[in-house]
């Protein structure tokens, strides 16, 4: 049996080694131009030669997206790019343009060509052409069932890696090829600059009858006619590893240093259970309950079970649960830690600690300072920093946090 990766969103630095030191096998990020989230912080040349190092050090792959849909402008300036690229030893870089293929060969010969999804590959025949054409990995479409990604593994050479998608946000559109948004807000999709016109709240207008707009609704909340659910198959490892999929990919490089954190976390540790023993493999509740902390939308399978039940008609709002109290900073001293706070949160409160690698461990908060060291009962400034007397589990990259009431 192969060992799929865990391919963590890096959206910046800070996203960047939380998924790390939470078990990403690789990241993948975007320098500050042609890649398709323009939200997310992204990377300076300098940064992007920085964010390779980090992980090389690691043992961590590092993959750059340049999966736009470039204009004739763009692909003028892309060998100067490339060729940085190859400078800094970046792993793999992500492509869906045709037209981007003999770019890299040329001026990143040593660098993986791996294919997005936006190229929408869904059958081993397209699969097959671009590993002729030098492509290492396809990253397939995400409207493919398990059933197919099998036979597509079972078809194509088994040097050939195969990515999907696992965990996150998914697009009405096919592969995420999408226009609304180009029409409807003057920002191109295609560039990583989508304003999901698929989230909004949509009414109806007779020709005749301009400016009487006319709900129509679902429910009393309104109808979202495009809006979906996201993806999560944190309880299908076992079938994801038998289809053969290579890479298992979480979606979210505008998302949060936490969401990455806890959600590369979980599945770091449910694909190792499984891999340790896979005949006596069972989901751990407290992996389970990992992926309901974050920020999410009501969750789904995608496509993968042929399901077709992923729109989510009542509103286009995340479920927010917890709340992130703090970052630790730095190592205890003289049993106090450092911290940097992020929400409010008060002495004598319940709390969790998350550490890498671990259960979450509760507790109550006895003891909470300044970052002078004078005694305080609540922390309320956002990025105040401050010291507290956390578990023995806490370590630098150790996380407090605390369910909504």
């Amino acid at each position: 049996m192969g060992r799929p990766e865990i391919l963590a969103p890096a959206g910046d630095f800070e996203k960047l080694r939380y998924a790390v030191a939470y078990g990403a096998d690789a990241v993948y990020l975007s320098g500050k131009s042609y890649g398709m989230r323009t939200a997310s912080g992204n990377f300076t040349e300098d940064e992007l030669r920085q964010a390779v190092t980090y992980c090389h050090a690691r043992g961590v792959k590092c993959f750059v997206t340049v999966n736009v849909m470039p204009r004739s402008d763009e692909i003028d300036r892309l060998p100067a790019y490339f060729e940085l690229l190859e400078d800094i030893h970046a792993d793999a870089v992500i492509i869906a343009d045709l037209g981007v293929f003999p770019l890299v060969q040329k001026y990143a010969p040593h660098v993986h060509l791996h294919v997005s999804t936006q190229a929408s590959v869904v059958n081993y025949s397209a699969a097959r052409m671009y590993h002729e054409l030098g492509a290492h990995r396809i990253v397939l479409a995400r409207e493919l069932p398990l059933s197919e990604i099998a036979e597509i593994r079972r078809r194509t050479p088994k040097e050939l890696e195969l990515e999907t998608f696992v965990h996150g946000s998914m697009c009405v559109s096919y592969s995420g090829r999408c226009l609304l948004s180009n029409f409807m807000a003057n920002r191109d999709a295609n560039h990583g600059n989508c304003a999901q016109p698929c989230r909004w709240n949509y009414t109806l207008m007779e020709e005749k009858r301009p400016g009487e707009y006319f709900p129509v609704y679902e429910d009393d909340r309104g109808t979202y006619l495009f809006n979906s659910k996201d993806m999560c198959m944190i309880e299908h490892i076992p079938e994801l590893v038998e289809a053969g999929i290579d890479s298992f990919k979480i979606e979210g490089r505008v998302k949060t240093a936490y969401y990455a954190a806890v959600v590369t976390g979980a599945y770091r540790r449910a694909l190792d259970l499984y891999i340790r023993d896979p005949a006596r493999y069972a989901l751990p509740d407290a992996i389970r309950g990992e992926v309901l902390k974050v920020s999410h939308r009501a969750y789904y399978t995608g496509f993968y079970f042929e399901e077709g039940d992923g729109q989510f008609l009542e509103d286009a709002r995340y479920i927010r649960d917890w709340d992130v109290c703090a970052y630790v900073t730095g190592p205890s001293d003289s049993g106090l830690t450092p911290a940097i706070q992020k929400n409010k949160f008060s002495k004598g409160e319940r709390l969790e600690l998350l550490s890498p690698g671990r259960d979450p461990v509760s507790f109550t908060l006895e003891e909470l300072y300044d970052g002078d060291g004078a005694p305080i009962d609540t922390a309320p400034h956002p990025q105040m920093k401050l010291r507290l007397r956390l578990p023995e589990e806490a370590d630098v990259f150790s996380i407090i946090r605390k369910k909504n009431t």
